[in-house]
């Protein structure tokens, strides 16, 4: 076993970044430095992959060297970490790699680039906070609701299956912390879903997963999808906002205490009633949370009986974000100004690709539950702006820009996250340097960085 701070664990890695480098500087990097991030589930490098030959898919072989010098590394790492590291190197072969530690206080990134600076501990973005509304009055479970035409339904569907106990579904409730609806009570007195019923037979579980319309847990596997069942990096979560349109049937959450999920699609998106439903939805409706979504749930179905019967829903998932102004895209291929963007209901004003002047934040100034502003470099005229925004809780610009705040001391103190947008082949190394002063700030963990030099034979 080889350290991660042993130039030996880097040599191979090293001669393969070289070569796609050039000896000393980089064009386009004053700073000649190229920078990546390797992990137990993947890479991130500057690399130039091969092309395949014609009509031939990418062989692992062609690109062994990549994985042996990438798997020198891992082997390296403890337990799951990731590595991030920066490297340069000299005409006379001298390689140098500054190894950056990993901190409690930032995300994983980009290449050597750091993500998210969590500059308070335990915070969460704004969507992960929002509890459900409560239940509007008059909202009652579907009509077609139906437990007893579930449970008969079934019965005709499995009638070898093996219900579950009263006291099972007790149990459940209890270990819950809530009240199973009556219809998913009568599904589960039917088939308790246990793979051990079905004799490990593939073919068996096919056919009890096309009876019941999906993949459905036994009881031990029901779970409440609250805002800890979807987890999200700062750079993406300050981005949303969990509004729920007056018409939809399914709030806008991250997650909810009356979200139960009890089964699966068989593609990852799970399936849960819904038991605080929005404004026009139904006690009890059937919502489908996609695993490639960090908010929100599609209604497929009003009731579970309805569900069983492949009766899709007549009613609008109603969503309805961009109808609530609550999160604004100023850029060169969606609102044409910053002006454009203000609305009392304004939480999330992100900056893009602009090509014309920069932009000023005055329209924005006082709107009351503005939290995020991200703005690509170089896009705001006046970056000082920003201290007349008093409620900005996740705040994202470029190196110029907090480079700006820091020198006239006036990095917003109420931040609980920050980033720092870079394009192109900016210098790994003074990105990690501004991400330290700005954790300094609030006396964050740091980022280290340990140096590990050594020579790569030319010849070699």
């Amino acid at each position: 076993m080889t350290s991660i701070h042993d130039f030996a664990t880097w040599e191979p890695l090293l001669r393969l970044l070289r070569a796609h480098a050039g000896d000393g500087a980089r064009a386009g990097v004053p700073s000649g430095r190229v920078g990546g991030r390797i992990g137990r589930y993947g890479w991130s490098l500057p690399l130039h992959r091969p092309m395949p030959r014609l009509g031939r898919a990418v062989q692992v072989e062609d690109m062994q060297d990549e994985f042996d010098a990438v798997e020198r590394v891992r082997e390296a790492l403890p337990g799951d970490e990731e590595v991030s590291f920066a490297a340069e190197f000299g005409p006379d072969g001298r390689a140098v790699v500054h190894v950056l530690g990993s901190s409690p206080a930032v995300e994983s990134g980009m290449g050597a680039r750091p993500g998210a600076l969590v500059l308070v501990e335990g915070a969460v973005p704004a969507p992960w906070r929002r509890l459900p509304e409560p239940v509007a009055e008059g909202v009652r479970p579907a009509p077609s609701a139906d437990p007893e035409l579930v449970e008969g339904t079934l019965r005709e569907r499995l009638p070898e299956a093996i219900g579950a106990t009263e006291e099972e579904i007790a149990e459940t409730e209890a270990r819950l912390g809530v009240a199973l609806p009556e219809e998913l009570k009568a599904l589960y007195r039917v088939t308790r879903a246990r793979w051990e019923d079905l004799g490990d037979d593939y073919a068996a579980a096919q056919r009890h997963a096309e009876a019941v319309r999906c993949e459905l847990f036994s009881l031990d596997g029901l779970y409440v999808s609250d805002v800890s069942a979807r987890q999200c990096l700062w750079q993406f979560g300050a981005r949303e906002a969990a509004a729920t349109a007056p018409d939809a049937a399914v709030q806008y959450l991250v997650g909810s205490p009356g979200w139960i999920v009890f089964a699966d699609n068989g593609g990852g998106d799970r399936i849960a009633i819904d038991l605080t439903p929005g404004p026009r939805g139904h006690l009890g409706q059937v919502i489908m949370l996609s695993h490639e979504e960090d908010l929100g749930a599609a209604l497929i179905a009003d009731s579970v009986t309805d569900f069983l019967l492949d009766r899709p829903s007549a009613l609008s998932d109603g969503l309805g974000v961009n109808d609530l102004r609550s999160v604004a895209h100023v850029n060169t291929g969606s609102l044409p100004s910053v002006e454009a963007a203000v609305h009392p209901a304004l939480e999330v004003l992100s900056i893009g690709v602009w090509e014309g002047e920069p932009l000023s934040l005055a329209p924005v100034v006082g709107l009351p539950r503005l939290r995020t502003l991200t703005a690509y470099p170089g896009t705001l005229a006046d970056p000082l702006e920003i201290t007349k925004l008093t409620g900005l809780e996740y705040l994202e610009l470029g190196p110029r820009e907090w480079r700006v705040l820091l020198d006239a001391r006036a990095v917003p103190r109420g931040l609980s996250a920050a980033g720092i947008e870079v394009h192109g082949d900016a210098d790994p190394l003074s990105v990690v340097e501004l991400a330290n002063e700005i954790l300094a700030l609030w006396d964050r963990p740091l980022i280290s960085r340990t140096v590990v030099e050594g020579t790569l034979d030319p010849a070699r």
